[in-house]
């Protein structure tokens, strides 16, 4: 068989590219049958290349998988900035965590099944690549991921035991209020203590699964006030999710430069919560472009990064929808 000419692997190469999501309330308790709001974030990305091939190579990122330094100094700062894993092993686990679902699309596409795999199983089937290598996580990430867009999750336990999937509503983004994002360009505490929530949850603790039940409804209550565009209802909704977490969770699993990150958007009147399980936060500010402007100065001197939140429309195709619908 001739070898494929680079000119023609290029004309059958396949792209996606999937965004980051920010938790906007109900989070952690995806992972304990609960409910979640999520979007879409432009402002970062993951993006994934498949073509044909007489042999299965995955290709280092120049970047992110960096195999070659300028010297000693360049690896260790290198390895203290990002650690010591890229998307290598990740896209092995697929054949996480926008770079699987990215991987996926590609791969639903290549083999032109994308009709077969429902929308809804997708995110399990991201986690599940996931799992094999030990990340421990939920389904929130990867539903925002698969949809795009402004996402209401519903985990309940009946409809996961029996669907494998949760019940997921797609939102208008327009009904979103502006918002910020802030983060550290150079993290050095992001937790050092192992938490105990999830031991508690299982052993029936009361005050854990109590707490997660109401941090569950924050998302419920949320999708009210969104809906209704009722954006002082969803600043004290921001607001209560982060305290209820930190109450969970302690100071010391949390980590004082993700708090921080809270707090310096609270001392300008601000509301304030993780994205995620920290290493940024999602900020509305309910005063408007003056209050921006404070947070803005507030940030800067204290060493955080913080941007307009882009909301990146729903991408689902064709053929998701239709298997969305059947």
């Amino acid at each position: 068989m001739d070898e494929e000419s680079p000119s023609s692997r290029k004309s059958n190469e396949i792209e996606h590219k999937v965004y980051a999501r920010v938790g906007l309330l109900g989070n952690p308790s995806d992972v304990y049958y609960g409910r979640t709001i999520s979007f879409s974030l432009a402002n970062f990305w993951a993006t994934v290349k498949l073509q044909p091939s007489h042999h299965l190579i995955i290709t280092p990122h120049p970047t992110h998988d960096l195999v070659q330094f300028s010297g000693l100094d360049h690896l260790v700062n290198r390895l203290q900035s990002e650690g010591y894993y890229g998307g290598v092993r990740l896209l092995m686990s697929i054949c996480s965590s926008a770079i699987v679902c990215a991987a996926l699309n590609c791969l639903l596409d290549f083999y032109k099944v994308r009709h077969l795999v429902k929308v809804e199983i997708r995110p399990d089937l991201i986690l599940s690549a996931e799992k094999e290598l030990g990340i421990i996580a939920g389904l929130q990430d990867r539903v925002a991921q698969v949809y795009g867009g402004l996402v209401y999750m519903d985990f309940n336990k009946d409809h996961m035991e029996k669907l494998g999937h949760g019940v997921y509503t797609p939102m208008d983004i327009s009904l979103l209020p502006p918002l910020q994002l802030i983060y550290a360009e150079n993290p050095s505490d992001s937790g050092k203590v192992h938490s105990t929530v999830r031991k508690r949850w299982l052993d029936g603790d009361e005050f854990i699964v109590s707490s997660m039940v109401e941090v569950a409804d924050l998302a419920l209550q949320g999708q009210t006030a969104i809906l209704e565009k009722d954006y002082s209802k969803l600043a004290d909704l921001m607001n209560r999710n982060f305290d209820l977490r930190r109450i969970m969770f302690g100071d010391d699993a949390l980590g004082s430069l993700n708090i921080e990150m809270v707090e310096v958007a609270r001392r300008v009147g601000a509301a304030s919560k993780f994205t995620g399980s920290g290493g940024a936060v999602v900020v509305f500010c309910p005063d408007g472009p003056s209050q921006v402007k404070l947070l803005e100065d507030a940030c800067k001197e204290a060493g955080f990064v913080i941007q307009p939140v882009k909301v990146v429309p729903s991408y689902l195709n064709e053929d998701d929808l239709i298997t969305l619908s059947s």
